[in-house]
C-alpha cells in the first residue's frame, strides 16, 4: 500500500477532528500520540463510526514507526499543547527526519515561540511553518480558518491540502499565508482577542436584559436569534441565542441559570493584550474583556463585595432601554472592537516586517472561525480599498457608527448609572470619543512629566522637541 505523505501528532480533541478532516477531504495520513491508548481509542472509534475514513488512517505506536510510515518528503502536523511540549516533540522528531521533511505547528502557540522555532529551523536548514487554526472542534472536523506563517515556499508545499480541509466562503478556501515567522500564530492570537471582546459585549448585553430588564433566558434567546437575521449576523450571536434557549436536562431550569459565572481562558487573549502594550497599540475593548474574565474568576471576592457594599441598584426604569437600542450598541461596539484588532495587526506587521495581507485576514475569518460574521465581508472590501486605514473611517462603517453610536452612548450611560457592569461596551465608547477628539488632555500629562522629571515637550506654536515649562526656571 502507498505510504501517506502527511502525518499528525497529537490526538486530543482538536487533533482527532483535524485528522478526520484531512482523511475525508484531502488524503490519507499517519497518526501518532505519545499515549498509545489514545491512538487505539481513536482508531477503534473511527472504525465503529466512520469505517471508510478508518481505512485512510495509518496508526503508529512509536515515533520511529510513525516516521517510517510516511512517504518522503514528509509533512508532519503537530497538534500538541503549546509551549514546552512542542519543543520536546520537535527535539525528538528532528533526528528521525530528513532535511526536507516539513514540520507544521498547528497548535495555539505563542507567536514569539513560533518566531524562535522558525529561526532555529532556518539555522538548521530544515523546513518549518507555524499555523493558526480557528473554529474549535467543529471547525477542525468540517473546515477551520487557517492562518499560515513561515517561508512562503514551505506553505506552498502543503497549501493544496490545507485549502482542501479549510472552511469555504462561497467556494473560496479560508486558508492563507500571512507572512514569515510567527505571523500566522499572531493573526490567530488577535482573532482570539477579538473573540474575547465579542463574547464579552454579548455577555454585557445579556446582563442588561437579565438584571436590568428582568428578561428570562428564553426571551433573551429570542432576541439574539432575531438579531442574527440582521447586521449582527454571526456565529457568536447565533450560538448565544441557542445557549440562552437551552434547558438543563437534570433540573429543567434554563441552562444559563445554573452555569457558574466564572469564565475560563487559555491565554491567547492575554497574549494579545500584552503584545498591544509592547507595540503601543490601543485595544481597550479586548483589554476590558480580559479584565472581565479575570474578575469573573474571583467568585468569593465578588460575593464578599456584595455582602460589604450591597448589590448595585440594577433594575432599570421602564423604557430606559429597549431591544433596538441594545442592538445598535452591539453594532457600534463590534465595529470598534474589530477596528482595534486590525490596528494591532497593522502595528505588528510594520514592527515585525510581515506585510500582513489585511484584506486576506478579513476574508480568512469569514468562515470556519469563531468570529465569523457578515461584517467581515464588508471589512475585507474596506481593507482592499484602504489596507492601511482604520476601519471606522471606511464609508460603510462610518455610516453604521454615525447611526448606532447614540445607542451605544445611551446603553453605556444607562447601565453605568444603574450599576450594571459594561466594561467592554464602555471601552468601545471611550476609544471612539478619543479617536474623534483632535485636542486631547495629554498636554496636561506632558506638563506633569516635565514638572517632575524635566522630560520636555513639544509646542503647538513652534517646531522641535525638548521644550520646558517655567516651573523649573528658578
Amino acid at each position: 500500500m502507498t505510504k501517506p505523505r502527511i502525518g499528525l501528532i497529537g490526538l486530543g480533541t482538536m487533533g482527532r477532528a483535524l485528522a478526520l478532516n484531512i482523511a475525508e477531504n484531502a488524503e490519507p495520513l499517519a497518526v501518532y500520540n505519545r499515549t498509545t491508548a489514545k491512538t487505539d481509542d481513536f482508531i477503534a472509534h473511527t472504525k465503529a463510526n466512520e469505517p471508510a475514513l478508518a481505512e485512510r488512517l495509518t496508526p503508529a505506536e512509536t515515533l520511529e514507526g510513525f516516521v517510517d510510515a510516511l512517504a518522503t518528503p514528509r509533512a508532519i502536523i503537530l497538534m500538541v499543547d503549546a509551549g514546552d511540549p512542542v519543543d520536546k516533540v520537535i527535539a525528538s522528531l528532528r533526528p528521525l527526519l530528513n532535511d526536507d521533511d516539513l514540520i507544521i505547528d498547528a497548535g495555539n502557540a505563542n507567536f514569539h515561540d513560533t518566531n524562535r522555532r522558525a529561526a532555529a529551523a532556518v539555522e538548521q536548514g530544515v523546513p518549518f511553518i507555524g499555523m493558526g487554526v480557528s473554529g474549535g472542534e467543529e471547525g477542525a472536523r468540517h473546515g477551520p480558518a487557517i492562518m499560515g506563517g513561515g517561508p512562503k515556499e514551505h506553505w506552498d508545499r502543503v497549501s493544496g491540502m490545507l485549502e482542501a480541509i479549510a472552511a469555504k466562503y462561497k467556494g473560496e478556501p479560508c486558508a492563507t499565508w500571512m507572512g514569515t515567522g510567527g505571523a500566522g500564530h499572531f493573526v490567530k492570537a488577535v482573532h482570539n482577542g477579538i473573540e474575547y471582546a465579542d463574547m464579552q459585549m454579548i455577555a454585557e448585553v445579556y446582563g442588561i436584559f437579565r438584571d436590568g430588564m428582568g428578561h428570562k433566558a428564553a426571551q433573551i434567546g429570542d432576541t439574539f436569534a432575531a438579531w442574527n437575521d440582521g447586521v449582527l449576523q454571526s456565529y457568536l450571536v447565533e450560538i448565544s441565542g441557542k445557549v440562552a434557549h437551552a434547558t438543563d436536562p437534570d433540573t429543567g431550569e434554563p441552562m444559563l441559570d445554573i452555569i457558574l459565572d466564572a469564565a475560563g481562558q487559555k491565554g491567547t487573549g492575554r497574549w494579545t493584550v500584552i503584545e498591544a502594550q509592547v507595540l503601543a497599540s490601543a485595544i481597550p475593548v479586548i483589554e476590558a474583556a480580559v479584565f472581565a474574565r479575570n474578575a469573573s474568576s474571583r467568585v468569593a471576592l465578588r460575593a464578599r463585595g456584595q455582602d460589604v457594599f450591597g448589590a448595585a441598584p440594577m433594575t432599570l426604569p421602564d423604557g430606559a432601554l429597549d431591544d433596538a437600542t441594545l442592538e445598535g450598541a452591539m453594532i457600534a461596539g463590534k465595529i470598534m472592537c474589530y477596528a482595534q484588532g486590525f490596528e494591532l495587526l497593522h502595528a505588528a506587521s510594520t514592527h515585525y516586517d510581515w506585510s500582513l495581507p489585511m484584506p486576506e485576514v478579513a476574508r480568512v475569518w469569514r468562515e470556519g472561525c469563531i468570529i465569523r460574521s457578515t461584517m467581515l465581508n464588508d471589512m475585507a472590501s474596506a481593507l482592499t480599498e484602504a489596507p492601511d486605514d482604520t476601519l471606522i473611517f471606511a464609508p460603510f462603517f462610518r455610516d453604521l457608527i454615525e447611526t448606532h453610536t447614540p445607542a451605544l452612548r445611551k446603553t453605556v450611560a444607562t447601565a453605568m448609572a444603574h450599576g450594571l457592569p459594561v466594561p467592554a461596551l464602555a471601552a468601545a465608547l471611550n476609544w471612539f470619543d478619543m479617536m474623534r477628539t483632535a485636542r486631547s488632555t495629554a498636554n496636561m500629562i506632558q506638563g506633569q512629566r516635565d514638572f517632575f522629571g524635566a522630560h520636555g515637550f513639544e509646542r503647538t506654536d513652534r517646531d522641535g522637541k525638548g521644550f520646558h515649562g517655567p516651573w523649573g526656571s528658578s
